[in-house]
């Protein structure tokens, strides 16, 4: 990616990770938005807690920044337990697994980001550990092989993952939670601008927090990258605070529009209205079309142009939407005698 769609990716960049352990709510009740995950997950808790158990084994999903890490932490802290995080990818081997869930003590949260990621031959290792607390390893080879089952501590497994399509049935029903995070809507990151703002010294205004927003494609960790962003160029210009018209300007040369579209995300609605005349059209042939990887379209370009109502997905292929036409000043096509 370039420095500027690097802005509003939604995936975590060095310096995000350099900045996000301090902007982290640390309960659930500072946790802002994502009020029916945070509720119901404010129930499992305190059941969990009441029956001095660990809590059950949660599925997180949804697009990237949207605070799946977050909530892990605030789980294990909740839970008074530790936290121990890894992802799928760097699980290459089921001795991998087996170093990491023996080194589990009891009530213990383990975070897999990525778990679609994981190779299937560690995944059969999850089964009996997430059902029964239990590790069965396999010692020899050919007719002289055994398994010896090792007793684990009773633990929570918190899988995220951006793709749940590409997670297998029998991991996926191994979960007992379930629950999906949502692109956030624009009170509630401007809530959490207003939040960032102050833990990291930043004056800025109400109105300016609602524009960063309403920029920030419903992702918290793009508002707050925003933010850092914003703060250089009031700095700059050497202003005390962030104003809505410093916010507007510092945004416009950023390249980030209303909507908080990129050139990417108008090269997709274009592609798909002027080569393909507004879809159906495969991910594929749209990927192809403009020289990037399926994967980057379909896990951070794709979801959010879909929330907002500029492409729909049908069973033959995208489809750009009215809205897709008027962003890019295209009269629509006439359909069946009337304007599409």
């Amino acid at each position: 990616m370039t420095a500027d769609r690097e802005i509003l990716a939604g995936t975590a960049l060095d310096d995000d990770l350099a900045v996000e352990p301090k902007l982290r709510p640390q309960t659930l009740s500072e946790y802002i938005g994502q009020t029916k995950v945070r509720e119901n997950l404010g129930v499992f808790l305190a059941a969990a807690r009441g029956r001095n158990e660990p809590l059950d084994h949660v599925l997180l999903t949804g697009p990237p920044g949207l605070g799946k890490t977050t909530l892990a932490h605030i789980v294990a802290r909740e839970m008074s337990a530790g936290l121990r995080l890894t992802s799928g990818p760097m699980i290459a081997r089921a001795g991998d697994l087996a170093g990491i869930l023996t080194n589990l003590q009891p009530k213990d949260v383990l975070f897999v980001d990525e778990i679609h990621r994981l190779n299937p031959a560690v995944e059969e290792i999850l089964y009996p550990a997430m059902e029964d607390f239990r590790l069965d390893i396999l010692i020899g080879e050919g007719p002289m092989a055994r398994t010896m089952k090792v007793d684990l501590p009773p633990f929570t497994l918190i899988g995220a993952t951006t793709r749940p399509g590409l997670l297998s049935q029998p991991l996926h029903g191994r979960f007992g939670i379930a629950l999906r995070l949502d692109f956030y809507d624009v009170a509630s990151l401007a809530r959490i601008v207003q939040r960032s703002a102050r833990i990291l010294g930043i004056a800025i205004a109400d109105d300016a927090a609602r524009e960063i927003g309403s920029r920030s494609r419903g992702t918290p960790r793009i508002a707050n990258r925003l933010l850092r962003r914003l703060r250089d160029f009031a700095e700059v210009a050497g202003k005390s605070a962030i104003d809505r018209a410093t916010a507007r300007e510092a945004l416009n040369r950023l390249e980030v529009d209303e909507h908080g579209f990129d050139e990417l995300d108008r090269r997709i609605l274009a592609t798909i209205i002027e080569k393909f005349a507004g879809g159906p059209v495969g991910i594929g042939s749209i990927a192809a079309s403009i020289g990037e990887d399926r994967g980057t379209l379909e896990d951070l370009y794709e979801p959010y142009l879909l929330q907002a109502g500029f492409l729909q997905r049908t069973p033959r292929g995208r489809v750009a939407s009215a809205a897709a036409y008027k962003h890019l000043g295209i009269v629509p096509p006439r359909r069946d005698g009337s304007l599409f």
